[in-house]
């Protein structure tokens, strides 16, 4: 950026800050003063060389005023998914599930601005004791960083935009993600109160199609989600989300998730959703569902089945005393559902596997069976009922048209 437009954007901030105006909620406002600004400058046009037009140096520094600078425009194109800096000079994003290198190019002073700024509106921070950070932006795009000495040199930026491309069962069937029959399975799962597990790898879909899954559940329920940061996106109206908190400077008011999961049993929720399960806080859940909670959580995990063993072993980090010989069984009576979803090397998203868990146990070994699986590039079914026929009884659910079922699991 040169140094005459650099001037220029210290006059808007001057003047912003003695005309007492707010350039988030008064952009307009902030453009007619750059304009007059840039109007009464001789050297910033020129002097952008770079720049195509008057209106882009207009919104270019309009978004180092009230945006994010030079990564305004890839959080405002709608089909990059996510943003990631390695360094200053290698920004990347990713567009249809693949990643490709930008010709944005920051300083490393910039780096930490926007960083800051980004930070402003969650009061999360980022420093030496705490080099880690995870927040969530104004428009819902959820931010990672992470600081030197942890990383070599550079500051490491992640920004996974908010894109709900599909908020319904119905949105994903139309994106080829789940078939009409796979998915009108799975609204009947949700409506019978099954306990259902989204698996997946990164950016394989889980959120979108968990926050699908929770839009078709019947509109009486309360729905009460806990998230390390905001994410879940529902249209009931009786919903409240809840996020953990950072410790303070002090080292105090640290609200991890297994906090949020207790409160929430406090809360009077007809269904309880974890956003991520990734450590001891599964010790929680599993108890809240073996407590009769209809419940729902997503895990990293690289297949149905593997889903169950992570579920297995994670409860088992909360403390020595928690054993399998608890924890197996109680998986294996509590979890009904596991819905598998990956990200397929041309991009798009698609649901591998509906595994119902039988209640079955051998050994540590829980018995599992696929309801539909992913074959002939076609989620197909495999022909069997799931487990907890009883619930879907009462709920008058007819299971023989949604599975075309010969088989008990």
């Amino acid at each position: 950026m040169s140094g005459a437009v650099g001037e220029v954007i210290q006059e808007v901030r001057m003047r912003v800050r003695t005309g007492g105006i707010s350039p988030h909620e008064e952009e307009i406002e902030l453009r007619h003063m750059v304009e007059d600004i840039l109007a009464q400058s001789k050297d910033a046009p020129s002097a952008a060389s770079d720049i195509e037009s008057p209106q882009d140096l207009v919104d270019q520094i309009t978004n180092q005023i009230s945006g994010f600078g030079l990564l305004q425009p890839l959080l405002d194109d709608p089909s990059i998914e996510e943003i990631w800096i390695n360094e200053p000079g290698r920004i990347f994003v990713a567009r249809n599930g693949k990643s490709e290198l930008t010709s944005v190019i920051l300083s490393d002073a910039e780096v930490r601005g926007l960083v800051e700024r980004m930070l402003a509106s969650s009061g999360r921070r980022v420093d030496l004791s705490n080099p880690f950070v995870d927040a969530t932006l104004p428009d819902g795009s959820r931010l990672h960083v992470a600081i030197p000495d942890i990383t070599r040199k550079h500051w490491s930026v992640n920004i996974r935009k908010f894109i709900m491309g599909s908020k319904s069962l119905d949105g994903l069937v139309s994106t080829g993600t789940l078939t009409d029959q796979a998915a009108a399975f799975l609204q009947a799962c949700v409506t019978a109160g099954l306990n259902i597990v989204v698996a997946g790898a990164t950016q394989a879909g889980k959120t979108t199609l968990m926050n699908a899954l929770l839009n078709s559940a019947p509109s009486s329920e309360r729905v009460i989600t806990c998230e390390e940061v905001f994410e879940l996106q529902l249209t009931s109206p009786d919903w409240v989300a809840l996020q953990t908190r950072q410790s303070s400077l002090e080292g105090t008011g640290e609200i991890p998730l297994r906090r949020l999961i207790k409160e929430a049993l406090r809360m009077r929720p007809s269904r309880l959703v974890v956003g991520e399960v990734r450590q001891e806080e599964a010790l929680d859940l599993l108890v809240a569902m073996n407590a009769g909670m209809p419940s729902m959580c997503s895990l990293h995990a690289n297949g149905a089945r593997e889903a169950i063993s992570k579920m297995c072993l994670l409860p088992m980090l909360a403390g020595s005393n928690v054993s399998a010989e608890f924890v197996v069984p109680t998986v294996a009576s509590v979890v009904d559902i596991v819905v598998h979803t990956a990200l397929r090397p041309d991009g798009t998203r698609r649901v591998q596997q509906i595994t119902s868990v039988t209640g079955r146990v051998e050994g540590n070994h829980i018995e599992t069976g696929d309801i539909f699986s992913f074959q002939n590039e076609r989620l197909e079914p495999q022909g069997i009922y799931p487990g907890k026929l009883e619930r879907f009884q009462a709920s008058n659910i007819d299971l023989s048209t949604l599975v075309g079922a010969s088989q008990w699991v």
